[in-house]
């Protein structure tokens, strides 16, 4: 194998990886994630591209402690936050497996 063959195999590797990266992105931006805190108080509706859809909160909630609601939420939001980047992990991930290249090493390009 020759250095010309390596380079055009190691590009066509390249645009692979990119456009199974692209794709991925598109798929997260796309795949919501749910999570609720307080016994389902609060609901918190998230892209895996971190973008807040909805917020829910039961009407009995909002007659509490203000802190509490606050905490509440922001334990929702974490919790979506944690979901969307597990997902978001393993579809990068899969998006870079079958390139060939060593893990670690598809992230590269």
């Amino acid at each position: 194998m020759n250095i010309n063959m390596l380079m055009q195999q190691a590009q066509r590797m390249q645009k692979d990886v990119e456009a199974n990266a692209k794709k991925a992105k598109e798929e997260l931006a796309q795949t919501e994630v749910h999570a609720e805190a307080g016994g389902g108080l609060v609901k918190v509706t998230m892209t895996c591209r971190h973008v807040v859809k909805r917020i829910e909160i039961n009407p009995e909630l909002l007659q509490d402690d203000a802190d509490m609601v606050e905490d509440l939420i922001a334990a929702a939001m974490n919790d979506a936050s944690r979901q969307a980047e597990e997902i978001s992990e393993a579809k990068m991930k899969d998006a870079n497996s079958g390139t060939g290249l060593p893990p670690g090493l598809a992230g590269l390009f």
